[in-house]
C-alpha cells in the first residue's frame, strides 16, 4: 500500500526519513542517529554532506546555476579536463549527463553509431539503469512483461561468478570466454555492457575471476565490438583503486560514471570516449542533457575528484575492505545463518542464509531491520544478500561497531 506522497522503490519496507547527515551518520525523524553502511549505495563515498564539497557548490552558485546543451561553463571545462587526465589516454572526450541511467543509455546508441551494428551484450541479473534499453539487458523477461515490449537486440548473458575453487573459477572464465566468442564471432555486436569484474547494483555483489575484463577486452576488439565499462558503482575509488578499470588494466572503449562522480551534492553522470568514436558518432545522435553538467554539480564533481587524488582514498577503501571481510569471516565462520563474504575494495557481499526465514520474512530482511534498531544502516536484496557499503572515510572507530551491531544482528536469529 502507498502512505506516503513520494512513490518509493522496492525497498519501502525499510523507509525512513533522514533528517541529518554527516560524514558516517545519518539520523532519522526521532532524532536516532545510525552508523551508515549504505553510503547511499556508492554515491557518498567521501562522507555524507562533505563541508569541502558544500563550500565550492555555494561558491559557485554565486556565480551562476546553469548553462545550455550548446554552451560551457569555465567549471565545466576544468573538470573535464581534470576528469580526462585521471583517466587513461585515449578516453579523451566527454559527453554530459544527469546519471547513470542517461549515461549508460547515451554509452548504447554511441556504440551502435559507431559500428553501424544493433546488438548490445548486457548481464542478466546485473543493475545498469531503468531505461527501456537497458531493462531488456539486464532484467528478466518475467520481471519487466507488464512494460514489455522493451528494445529489441538485447543479448543477456550470465555473469561468470568466481568459485571457492581458482581452478573452477578459471574453467568458469574459460566456458563464458567460448560463449562470448561465439556471439561476437557474427559481428553484429556493436557494445558489450559491463561494469568491471564486480556487480554493484541490484544486490548481488558478484565478483567475476581475475582475467574477466582482459577476456573482454581482447574478444570485443578482436570481433570490432566496443566495451563499455559501467564505472557508475566501481569508480571514485570504492574497490580499491581510483576506477575500476585499473584492477586488470583493461581499458575500454567508453566508460560511463555517476553516482560517487559528486559525492550526492548533486545530480551529475558522464560518459567518456576516444576521439576516433566522438568524431564518427557524434552528429549521428544528438547529445544534449537539459540539466547535465549544471555549474555547481561540475563543482561538487571537480572537488570530489579532486580530494581523491589528494588523499588516495582508494588506498584506505582497499585497506578497510580487507579488514571488513577479514573480521566477518572470522565472526561468521560456522554459524548456520552465514553463508559467504567476499568484495573488491569497500563493496563487500554478505552472503545469508537464503533458505532461512522467519515467518514469511527472509533472513536478510530480519537483519536489515534489527541493525536499524540497533544503530546501523544496512540495505539487502530481499533473499540472501547485504550489500556493505560504508562511506570510504569511515573511521576504523565506527566501522568496528558497525561490525560489531552487523554480527550480533545476525546471530540473534
Amino acid at each position: 500500500m502507498i502512505k506516503n506522497k513520494i512513490l518509493y522503490s522496492n525497498f519501502a519496507s525499510w523507509v525512513l526519513d533522514i533528517v541529518k547527515a554527516k560524514g558516517s551518520y545519518i539520523w532519522d525523524k526521532k532524532g536516532k542517529r545510525l552508523i551508515d553502511f549504505t553510503s547511499a549505495w556508492n554515491v557518498t563515498n567521501l562522507g555524507w554532506n562533505n563541508p569541502e564539497i558544500t563550500a565550492v557548490m555555494i561558491n559557485q552558485a554565486k556565480k551562476n546555476n546553469c548553462v545550455p546543451g550548446w554552451a560551457a561553463d569555465p567549471i565545466q571545462q576544468k573538470y573535464a579536463s581534470l576528469l580526462t587526465q585521471s583517466l587513461p589516454e585515449k578516453l579523451s572526450v566527454v559527453i554530459r549527463a544527469t546519471g547513470g541511467t542517461e549515461a549508460n543509455e547515451d554509452a548504447l546508441q554511441l556504440a551502435r553509431a559507431y559500428t553501424g551494428r544493433s546488438q548490445i551484450i548486457g548481464f542478466s541479473n546485473a543493475y545498469n539503469g531503468h531505461s527501456m534499453a537497458i531493462l531488456a539487458l539486464t532484467f528478466s523477461p518475467q520481471s519487466t512483461k507488464r512494460i514489455a515490449p522493451l528494445m529489441g537486440k538485447a543479448i543477456q548473458m550470465s555473469f561468470p561468478r568466481v568459485s571457492d575453487s581458482p581452478g573452477e573459477s578459471q574453467k568458469r572464465l574459460k566456458r563464458f570466454g567460448k560463449k562470448l566468442e561465439t556471439i561476437l564471432a557474427k559481428k553484429d555486436v556493436a557494445g558489450v555492457l559491463v561494469e568491471p569484474g564486480i556487480i554493484t547494483g541490484g544486490g548481488s555483489t558478484a565478483i567475476a575471476p581475475k582475467g574477466f575484463c582482459q577476456l573482454i577486452r581482447r574478444l570485443t576488439r578482436e570481433y570490432g565490438t566496443l566495451l563499455i565499462f559501467d564505472e557508475v558503482g566501481t569508480g571514485f575509488s570504492r574497490c580499491g583503486k581510483l576506477f575500476g578499470m585499473e584492477l586488470e588494466g583493461a581499458v575500454p572503449d567508453i566508460v560511463t560514471l555517476a553516482k560517487g562522480m559528486a559525492n550526492g551534492a548533486a545530480g551529475i553522470g558522464a560518459v567518456v570516449t576516444t576521439q576516433e568514436i566522438a568524431e564518427k558518432s557524434y552528429q549521428a545522435i544528438q547529445f544534449y542533457s537539459t540539466f547535465g553538467w549544471m555549474p555547481p554539480a561540475c563543482a561538487a564533481a571537480l572537488k570530489t575528484l579532486e580530494i581523491h587524488k589528494r588523499d588516495k582514498v582508494w588506498l584506505k577503501a582497499k585497506k578497510d575492505g580487507d579488514y571488513l571481510q577479514a573480521v566477518l569471516k572470522r565472526e561468521l565462520l560456522g554459524h548456520p545463518n552465514f553463508e559467504t563474504v567476499n568484495g573488491i575494495g569497500m563493496e563487500v557481499g554478505l552472503g545469508l542464509n537464503k533458505d532461512k526465514k522467519i515467518g514469511k520474512v527472509s533472513l536478510v530482511d530480519k537483519v536489515v531491520v534489527r541493525a536499524r534498531e540497533k544503530g546501523l544502516f544496512l540495505v539487502g536484496n530481499h533473499e540472501n544478500n547485504i550489500q556493505l557499503m560504508p562511506p570510504l572515510t569511515i573511521t576504523r572507530k565506527d566501522l568496528d561497531k558497525g561490525i560489531e551491531i552487523l554480527v550480533k544482528a545476525i546471530k540473534s536469529f
